[in-house]
């Protein structure tokens, strides 16, 4: 009976914590963040493999980090305008708490993602390809660009539709707060 109880009491108290995380995002969002849709609680987020450059990798290899998904398109003409800013989060909080993760979504050649990135400068991102969308249709992403937000544990924590300036003051708090927040 007290395993039980203490299994009870901790499911009580992650549940918690992951309610409070998203009310204190939620008061982070300013400019172009109050865009961002921050979920009551923490949603599945359908995982799927799509394409690395040496192979397959999935979300799942990106447990245990704070994640910001990002669906593109080289022909998405506010993605080029996004895609720098995505970048510029990636050089302040990338590493093994955060990661800023770019998935082409639908028919992108890899030449024409390796044009795109070099024209807009950006450097530091992944150049993964999901030819088949299927991670974005399994996850409801109807139009691009989409970023998602993810927990540690790949949950979907919240979800901006359409462009946003991810190096403003807002967003970085928001990454801030999820990266402090589940350190403890």
């Amino acid at each position: 009976m007290r395993n039980w109880l203490t299994a009870l009491l901790y499911t009580g108290l992650i549940l918690t914590a992951n309610v409070a995380a998203a009310d204190g995002i939620a008061d982070l969002r300013d400019g172009d963040m109050k865009k961002l849709a921050v979920h009551e609680a923490p949603k599945a987020f359908q995982d799927a493999q799509f394409d690395a450059a040496d192979g397959k990798i999935s979300l799942a290899e990106y447990r245990g980090q704070v994640v910001l998904v990002n669906f593109w398109a080289i022909w998405c003409a506010p993605c080029r305008e996004e895609m720098p800013t995505l970048s510029a989060l990636q050089d302040a909080y990338g590493g093994e708490d955060f990661a800023v993760v770019t998935v082409a979504t639908g028919p992108n050649a890899t030449p024409a993602i390796d044009k795109f990135f070099d024209d807009i400068g950006v450097n530091n991102l992944p150049k993964y390809l999901d030819k088949q969308a299927a991670l974005g249709r399994g996850n409801g992403v109807l139009g691009l660009p989409v970023s998602v937000l993810l927990n540690r544990e790949g949950q979907e924590v919240a979800r901006l539709t359409g462009t946003a300036d991810w190096a403003s003051d807002s967003a970085r708090a928001i990454i801030e707060a999820m990266i402090n927040d589940m350190e403890s």
